[in-house]
C-alpha cells in the first residue's frame, strides 16, 4: 500500500473537511455551527482547518463550490451526448438540481442552507447560476426560454418535497418545455 503524496492528502483534508461542515451546517445551521464542531466531526485540528481555508464563511463558500463543480464536467458530457433536448434537459437538471436536493434531503437545516448562501455569499450562487443558464440555453436554444425554465425549476423546491416528488415535477415540466418528439 502506498502512502498518499502531499497534495493527495491536502485534498483528502480539504474534503474531510468540507464534508463535515455539511453535516454540521445542514444540522446545526450555518449560524450555530462553528470551526471546533466541523474540526471534531472531521477528527481534525481546528489549526488545521486554518491552514486551508480562512474562516467558517470561506468553509462555507468552498462547500457550495464543491457541491456543484464536480457535476458541471457530467453536464458538459450530457450535452456532447446523443439523445433528445428533452432527455438531455431531463439529465441536465438530474444532474444540478436532484442530486444535490437528494443529499439535502431530510436534514433539519436543508432549508437554510441554501438560503445562508444566496444571503451571504451571493457571487457564489450567481456564478452557479450562469453555468445553469449556459447548459439550459444550449439545449433550449433561446436565453429567454432558458430563463423562464430557470425560473420554473426554482419554484419546484418552494416546499421542500421528498426527491420523489422534486423528480415528477420535474419531468412534467421538461415536458411542457419540450415536446416529446424534438429531437
Amino acid at each position: 500500500m502506498s502512502v498518499p503524496r502531499e497534495d493527495e492528502r491536502d485534498v483528502m483534508r480539504r474534503t474531510a473537511i468540507l464534508e463535515a461542515a455539511r453535516g454540521c451546517f445542514l444540522q446545526f445551521g450555518y449560524s450555530k455551527t462553528s470551526l471546533d464542531d466541523i474540526a471534531k466531526r472531521a477528527n481534525i485540528s481546528r489549526t488545521l482547518i486554518y491552514r486551508k481555508f480562512k474562516n467558517k464563511e470561506d468553509i462555507f463558500s468552498a462547500l457550495f463550490d464543491f457541491m456543484f463543480e464536480e457535476r458541471y464536467p457530467r453536464a458538459e458530457q450530457v450535452l456532447a451526448g446523443a439523445g433528445s433536448k428533452r432527455d438531455k434537459l431531463f439529465r441536465v437538471y438530474e444532474l444540478l438540481l436532484l442530486e444535490p436536493w437528494e443529499e439535502l434531503a431530510g436534514a433539519p437545516m436543508a432549508a437554510e442552507f441554501f438560503e445562508a448562501c444566496s444571503r451571504l455569499f451571493p457571487e457564489v450562487e450567481e456564478k452557479h447560476e450562469r453555468f445553469r443558464l449556459k447548459y439550459t440555453q444550449a439545449i433550449l436554444e433561446t436565453q429567454e426560454i432558458a430563463e423562464l425554465f430557470m425560473l420554473a425549476t426554482d419554484g419546484l423546491t418552494l416546499d421542500l418535497p421528498a426527491p420523489r416528488v422534486l423528480r415528477r415535477r420535474l419531468q412534467l415540466l421538461v415536458e411542457r418545455f419540450v415536446s416529446s418528439g424534438a429531437a
